[in-house]
């Protein structure tokens, strides 16, 4: 809530628990009325469940700007002025920069996000964490449009945060990442994705690339955002082995770091060995 130079309102949705968080939340309510506690007692399960809840149910009327917040990072003081004034400066709609991790045992670590664009990374990859998304009124309110009418198509989605970038840029919307690391980003074992950094997350891409599960969420996005038949990553997703071995050649177009263009590479060429390893029964 300390924030300069901005006036803030802050919508909160809980996922059912028993640890008296909705009773915390209402209790701040009392004495705090930028605070606005959404209807508590729904199970949500993730992230991005609790966070499509918020846009389908957000009145956006009376704001400039829509932005996520986790509950338990620690945002600096400039964060959504900074925000507001990079979006002026680089006329775009939406917003988002890196991060600082930062562990229990002191440990720190910069999360660098905004390396170049490329011409379909969004489809591939988020925008850096939700936490640093701010988005204008206008794009806000497609959003939250979509949310509401097709709702089932964000169902199966894990990342609500992936979803917003790869639709603002699948409609045309200019996003601007920041070179600037605007908050802190708490670490620890709740964390439902946390950092990404180090062998381990890679480890976990690669077994769900062999499970099938990373492309099955890639092809949930696609047709979430409304990517039309005739878009060349829809028909190399649909298009087996081979697809995939044309997706691999096309990574440095998919991913915006130089050493994950390799990875992405080697995902698709694993998934494409895999696709034929598969009885034809199992493969979609």
């Amino acid at each position: 809530m300390k924030q300069s130079g901005v006036t803030v309102r802050v919508f909160v949705s809980v996922d059912k628990s028993s640890d008296g968080t909705e009773q915390w939340v209402e209790d701040l309510t009392k004495k705090e009325p930028r605070v606005v506690l959404l209807k508590t007692g729904q199970v949500f399960g993730g992230a991005a469940a609790n966070f499509f809840r918020l846009l389908r149910e957000m009145c956006l009327d009376e704001f400039d700007y829509f932005a996520f917040a986790d509950q338990d990072d620690i945002w600096q003081s400039e964060k959504l002025h900074r925000a507001h004034l990079q979006m002026r400066l680089h006329a775009v709609d939406a917003y988002s920069s890196n991060v600082t991790a930062f562990w229990p045992s002191g440990r720190r670590h910069v999360i660098k996000k905004s390396q170049p664009q490329r011409q379909w990374d969004h489809l591939f990859e988020a925008a850096g964490p939700g936490c640093t998304y701010v988005v204008k009124q206008a794009l806000a309110r497609e959003l939250q449009s979509v949310a509401r009418t097709r709702g089932e198509l964000l169902t199966g989605l894990t990342f609500h945060d992936w979803f917003c970038y790869a639709y603002a840029r699948s409609h045309g919307y200019a996003w601007y990442i920041d070179d600037y690391s605007g908050l802190m980003y708490r670490q620890h074992n709740a964390n439902q994705f946390g950092a990404n950094a180090g062998w381990r997350p890679m480890v976990r891409r690669m077994k769900q690339v062999w499970s099938g599960e990373a492309f099955a969420q890639l092809r949930l996005m696609v047709d979430a955002v409304g990517l039309p038949a005739t878009h060349p990553v829809r028909a190399m997703l649909s298009g087996g082995a081979l697809g995939l071995i044309k997706l691999a050649l096309q990574s440095y177009r998919c991913r915006r770091k130089t050493s994950e263009q390799f990875v992405f590479c080697v995902s698709c060429l694993f998934g494409a060995v895999r696709s034929t390893s598969c009885r034809p029964s199992q493969v979609r």
